[in-house]
């Protein structure tokens, strides 16, 4: 499954010149937690969060500015973010995001990396859509037919160019169990390695046979 298969497309986006109480506002009504920040060339710059809105409302911590912080050095990037007026200002930048036919694996390993709770998509440096942890949840509910027609289809045909009849795949509750014959052991190693990494599945088990022994 690729992030395309995922993400929304109406993506609702703020320039970097938009003023914070418009960000908040647009949040509050759309019920959404993040905006990308796009700029005059439809670059996708930051993106603004609630998070950012809630920093704006934390006590400014005294050591760190005034006179005293600027004796005792630069001021964090928090620090800046307390005196922000604008998403440009609140955002956080560079934006991460993903293209569009990459697997949701990595989009998820992104947020987890990242710390993010979504990412712009984009193509050839156009925003086409945004995913976030919720739509990737919400696939990871796929049902075991779907799961298993990836499998076969993407993966054992169209990836590793194997008859499907060769493998047989069995899913039950996003639990996969790969048996028949491959050429290689090494490709039996990899073809499991990669079915885990499936939108969906909870684990497999693989008593896949070979032919030839490549790896020791």
């Amino acid at each position: 499954m690729k992030v395309k298969d995922v993400m929304v497309t109406e993506v609702t986006t703020v320039a970097p010149e938009t003023s914070l109480k418009d960000v908040a506002t647009i949040l509050a009504e759309r019920g959404i937690s993040g905006l990308p920040v796009v700029d005059s060339g439809g670059a996708v710059v930051g993106v603004v969060s609630e998070a950012d809105i809630l920093l704006k409302q934390t006590a400014p911590e005294p050591h760190r500015r005034g006179v005293l912080g600027w004796l005792l050095g630069s001021p964090a990037p928090e620090d800046a973010k307390l005196d922000a007026r604008t998403a440009g200002d609140a955002m956080t930048s560079p934006a991460v995001t993903v293209e569009p036919d990459r697997p949701v694996a990595r989009a998820a390993a992104l947020m987890v990396e990242k710390g993010v709770n979504r990412l712009p998509v984009v193509r050839d440096g156009e925003l086409v859509g945004i995913v976030t942890r919720a739509d990737i949840v919400r696939a990871f509910t796929r049902d075991d037919a779907e799961i298993a027609r990836e499998i076969r289809e993407d993966l054992i045909l169209k990836q590793f160019w194997i008859a499907p009849e060769s493998v047989t795949v069995e899913v039950d509750h996003g639990d996969v169990k790969l048996s028949g014959e491959v050429e290689k052991k090494s490709v039996a190693e990899l073809l499991a390695s990669f079915v885990e990494r499936v939108t969906g599945v909870v684990s497999v088990s693989s008593s896949l046979s070979w032919r030839e022994t490549d790896r020791p």
